[in-house]
């Protein structure tokens, strides 16, 4: 039997919870110095995000409208914008019906964010090498094929 209410949610959430200040933390668990907080290392770009931007930048440099390649591809063109700007995680069929109203193939498309997807690991690399406190260094052996 459930302890919550018939008509509300429960939300799992899926990251663990971050220890609350003057906890201590988990037992165990390294304590980071005082003095500010560490650098992040930069987090690797989602698919969608990627594909995204390669659709836009496509778009924009051909200088045609949303309007224009969404009735071309015959997607709406909220939808269109929402997969450019990365809010939405497009099917192949609706990336195919873009890449195809901007003059590409479905390949040219997924090439080109996976150019982008390689481009950002390299410079991930890079920086792992030359910052020796970068959270990344412990990859300093990886090496990307170019």
């Amino acid at each position: 039997m459930s302890t919550h209410a018939p008509n509300e949610s429960r939300v799992i959430s899926l990251r663990p919870k971050a220890p609350s200040p003057g906890s201590g933390g988990a037992a165990g668990a390294p304590r980071r110095p005082m003095g500010g907080p560490q650098p992040r290392a930069p987090r690797e770009p989602l698919w969608r995000d990627l594909v995204g931007d390669v659709l836009r930048r496509e778009r924009l440099a051909q200088e045609r409208t949303l309007k224009d390649v969404s009735e071309a591809a015959r997607i709406s063109m909220p939808y269109l914008s929402e997969v450019e700007r990365g809010r939405k995680e497009a099917s192949s069929e609706v990336l195919a019906a873009a890449a195809q109203a901007l003059g590409l193939g479905l390949a040219d498309l997924l090439l080109l964010a996976g150019d982008e997807l390689a481009r950002h690991a390299r410079s991930r690399v890079v920086r792992a090498r030359t910052s020796p406190t970068s959270p990344t260094a412990q990859y300093d052996g990886f090496c990307l094929a170019a």
